[in-house]
């Protein structure tokens, strides 16, 4: 069940993406480019995850435990992390230069250009790397 749910809450997302544009690199180098030809679909996007959360957050917190977990599992640590701020700064500076953040990537993969194969399987190389870290430097 939770699986199936996944499957469906992931093509769900994948369709989101499509229809609000993030699929096309352009319209995310489009919202970048403040001094230039601003496209603002990427920040109504933003927006709409943002409430969407919000909402969600709020409702499902308000159970007891989730529908198929035994507990929640939501962070303890309140301490400012650099290592965050740089993650950030390296997922941002990936985003500008391709186009695509993870989801939207593997959203087209269905597109096949030679350049997006290559970024998914970038992240596909950079997420097994940060798996092989050591506990305490991730």
């Amino acid at each position: 069940m939770k699986l199936l749910l996944g499957l469906l809450a992931g093509l769900l997302f994948g369709l989101g993406l499509s229809l609000g544009g993030m699929t096309q690199p352009a319209v995310v180098l489009g919202f970048l480019d403040i001094f230039g030809q601003w496209d603002p679909r990427l920040a109504f996007v933003m927006a709409g995850a943002v409430l969407t959360t919000a909402i969600g957050y709020r409702l499902v917190l308000r159970r007891v435990r989730p529908l198929l977990a035994d507990a929640f599992q939501l962070p303890t640590s309140r301490r400012f992390a650099m290592r965050l701020v740089g993650g950030a700064a390296l997922f941002g500076i990936g985003w500008g230069i391709a186009g695509y953040c993870p989801g939207p990537a593997l959203a087209s993969l269905g597109a096949t250009d030679p350049s997006l194969l290559a970024l998914v399987a970038s992240m596909v190389v950079g997420w097994w790397l940060a798996s092989r870290l050591p506990a305490a430097r991730r």
